[in-house]
């Protein structure tokens, strides 16, 4: 009877659910009185709701027949306190998200309840309140589909004129805080993959399409924050600065993959608006700008991030004008897009490149720049690049102003720092990579891989364009003979008429073989610069690989013998390394080297990402860099020297037209006198063992006494087998002369063989001593030599 007493009630029943409404019903006013119980209310009339969605119909029935949402709009009208609010957002959203039944979801959304809500003027400065908004509009888009959109949007003639959910949403856009960022973006691509021609035609029209240019300028101030943290670690570099640079990177490609998902929709109209918002409001008027060939001793930030940026710009957001685009006004003189970023772009004073605060130039100085300009004209050649980087890196800043963007990257690879020269490496790897370029776009930049220019022409011979063996044989390219291909014309044009960058570059004129010259001539002079470091080169030698993946190649002699001389210099450093600190460990990192390296050349991708441009590391690159002492800063050079010789070797055999072995070639037969040691001794790769009987030609012999008149006559010899070594004691076989029994086997395990043989001899020579000590006879009779 008492356990029946105190029995709790079954609150998941229809009465329960009677009582609830019945009890919020009655509700006249809400204050610090009865609010608990408000909220209380709120919260069991959700959970009771969700629970009737997945056992008992009948729940909601009730709740559609009393009109419950009524009640809970009419309660937050009475409401005077924040906490009211917060609880019917989170009853609203816990129930939206919970119920399966597509008809709940329609009566949710019925009535104009759902945009009453939205629309409600609660108070953001309430950042709890404002969460759990953000959170209400995110349950809703959830449940949106073509049917359940029409209850959230206002017609008139059958076009959209009103739709609160995502006006409400994008408000918020650009908040401060990246959770509220994140969710509204997820309201918005909810919205976007519906699918559904009029909203789209809503959200494509004015004013709601300056939201996605607001998005660019969002996204452009990043990167202004982007390249000031790069600035400010150049100057301080250290932990608190990298972590910084890891986080805006992070949320720069979190903002570009946002773009990518937008365009995924395939709403019309929303990838020109993007493209054109790129363009106009960052790449025109930053980006491309600040690509300017500066000394290497001034800050390079703007540089760098640059690069970094039109990296990532091209391989996630995949839009095929934006490609064609960009690579398109890369043939443009950099003096062009500099007078672009003085001007107004879209209503918004464009900035003049990402430039630190240091490097921010004056009026006066633009001039005076612009008035000291030198005029360079590209030389056309069909037989050489025409690219004298000597005389672009040494002139004045103002003197790459006519150069193109082109030209301006080659010229990176060739004489700039290593960060340049893995920007720019990056930036035509993206390049090389990006599915969204036409094929005579990249063969114009001079990118285009062999194996895709054969196919090509394959195929033109085979439609009958020209003569098959005139499009197969013919050491011209042919694909655009006449220098004004139709894809790189197009994309020219359009630059043109949409944004009034008018310019025919020289550069574009050429013959279509000399672009393909200079990449290959300043690949070669990057394999032959010594202040480069090994993982660039491997960025580069990959590049070279996809661009000649025959070894007939397009070498001429002058690259052959300007890589023969980089290899010997190379091989010259690594047999420096020997007399090094790590002398015993240089077979096993050549060996791990070898195989990483060969599988870094033969990869579809890069070895490195662009984001490693940010991070810049330290070279050691010669003995002064050293500090005195330091075994881990040699090991750490001779590492470098190891990756420098591998890369090249590998290259070598390529441009041999030779197969690139999985091992290197340690030991070639009959070159080292120890193999030879080793097999006139007559031993198996597994080593000497007591008991061994071994050869003992070229051994050193020697007399031991253990007891007194008993000499015994030994020898000591030093073998090798593959990258093993051992001193030998061996004693002497009278009856089988030249040949003895191993009785001791000290491994050399890569040490200098001369002092190791000193201190098996000093071992050898305090074991005599402290026999004779022990048994008290005479030194001089107990060991000879």
């Amino acid at each position: 009877m008492w356990f029946s007493f105190w029995r709790s009630r079954d609150r998941f029943t229809l009465d329960h659910l009677r009582y609830l409404t019945d009890q919020l019903a009655k509700v006249q006013i809400v204050n610090e009185v009865n609010k608990d119980f408000v909220i209380e209310a709120l919260r069991s009339i959700a959970e009771l709701i969700t629970y009737g969605d997945q056992h008992d119909p009948s729940f909601f029935e009730f709740f559609m027949e009393k009109q419950v949402v009524a009640e809970f709009v009419r309660v937050l009208k009475l409401s005077r306190t924040v906490s009211i609010p917060l609880q019917l957002l989170q009853t609203v959203s816990i129930m939206i998200q919970n119920l399966r039944s597509e008809h709940a979801i329609y009566y949710m959304f019925s009535n104009e309840h759902m945009n009453y809500l939205i629309t409600y003027s609660f108070d953001f400065r309430n950042e709890e309140l404002l969460s759990y908004y953000i959170s209400f509009l995110r349950a809703i888009s959830g449940k949106l589909n073509k049917n359940t959109i029409s209850l959230l949007v206002k017609t008139r003639n059958d076009e959209v004129v009103s739709f609160p959910l995502y006006v409400e949403a994008i408000r918020f856009a650009f908040h401060e805080e990246n959770m509220i960022r994140t969710a509204v973006r997820t309201v918005t691509l909810n919205v976007y993959h519906v699918g559904d021609e009029c909203v789209n035609r809503y959200i494509t029209s004015a004013p709601h399409t300056e939201y996605f240019s607001n998005l660019v300028s969002f996204f452009r101030n990043q990167c202004m924050d982007l390249n000031r943290l790069v600035s400010e670690t150049l100057k301080n570099p250290g932990p608190d600065s990298t972590s910084a640079i890891v986080a805006a990177v992070d949320e720069i490609e979190d903002n570009l993959y946002y773009f990518s998902d937008v365009i995924s929709a395939g709403i019309p109209d929303v990838g020109r608006l993007i493209t054109d918002s790129i363009l106009m409001l960052l790449i025109f008027p930053m980006l491309l700008p600040s690509l300017r060939i500066v000394d290497t001793n001034d800050m390079q930030s703007g540089v760098v991030t640059s690069l970094y940026l039109l990296c990532c710009i091209l391989r996630i957001v995949k839009i095929k004008d934006l490609a064609n685009t960009i690579v398109a006004a890369l043939f443009y003189p950099l003096e062009t897009f500099t007078r672009f970023s003085r001007g107004k772009v879209n209503g918004y004073i464009s900035d003049r490149g990402l430039t630190s605060v240091s490097q921010e130039p004056d009026d006066d100085n633009i001039a005076k720049c612009n008035a000291e300009c030198l005029t360079v004209n590209v030389p056309q050649s069909s037989s050489s690049s025409g690219l004298d980087t000597e005389s672009i890196m040494s002139e004045d800043n103002c003197s790459s102003s006519n150069l193109a963007l082109r030209e301006v990257l080659l010229a990176y690879v060739t004489k700039g720092d290593d960060v340049q020269v893995l920007g720019s490496l990056s930036v035509l790897a993206t390049l090389l990579q990006t599915k969204e370029l036409d094929e005579s776009m990249l063969d114009r930049l001079g990118i285009l891989p062999q194996r895709k220019q054969h196919k090509k022409q394959l195929l033109q011979a085979l439609v009958g364009e020209a003569s098959g063996e005139e499009q197969l044989f013919s050491s011209e390219n042919s694909l655009m003979r006449d220098g004004s291909g139709c894809e790189p014309g197009v994309y020219l044009e359009k630059i043109k008429e949409q944004y009034g960058l008018s310019f025919l570059s020289s550069d574009f004129l050429m013959s279509p073989r000399v672009p393909r010259f200079q990449v290959l001539d300043a690949l070669v002079s990057l394999f032959c610069r010594s202040n480069i470091s090994a993982e660039t080169l491997w960025d580069g030698g990959w590049l070279l690989r996809q661009l000649l993946p025959y070894s007939e190649a397009e070498f001429n002699i002058h690259h052959l013998e300007l890589l023969q001389v980089s290899y010997k210099n190379s091989a010259t450093a690594l047999v420096k390394e020997v007399r090094g600190f790590w002398p015993d460990l240089l077979i096993t990192v050549l060996c791990n080297e070898w195989r990483k390296c060969k599988r870094a050349m033969e990869s579809s991708y890069p070895p490195k990402e662009p984001k490693c441009i940010l991070f810049p590391s330290q070279m050691l690159s010669s003995e002064e860099d050293i500090p005195e002492g330091s075994s881990f800063a040699a090991g750490e050079k001779m590492h470098e020297v190891v990756k420098v010789f591998v890369v090249l070797h590998q290259l070598q055999i390529f441009t041999l037209g030779r197969y690139l072995p999985e091992k290197p070639l340690i030991y070639p037969p009959g070159d080292l006198p120890a193999n030879s040691r080793a097999q006139t001794s007559g031993l198996d790769v597994s080593g000497p063992k007591p008991g061994t009987e071994v050869s003992l030609v070229s051994a050193v012999p020697c007399r031991i006494a253990f007891e007194r008149g008993k000499e015994r006559h030994f020898c000591f010899l030093a073998i090798s087998a593959g990258t093993s070594g051992w001193l030998v004691l061996a004693e002497e076989l009278p009856l089988k002369k030249p040949y003895g029994v191993v009785r001791v086997a000290a491994p050399l395990a890569g040490c200098n063989v001369c002092i190791f043989v000193c201190h098996i001899c000093i071992f050898i020579l305090n074991q005599v001593v402290w026999l004779a000590d022990t048994y008290g006879t005479n030194l001089s009779c107990w060991f000879r030599v």
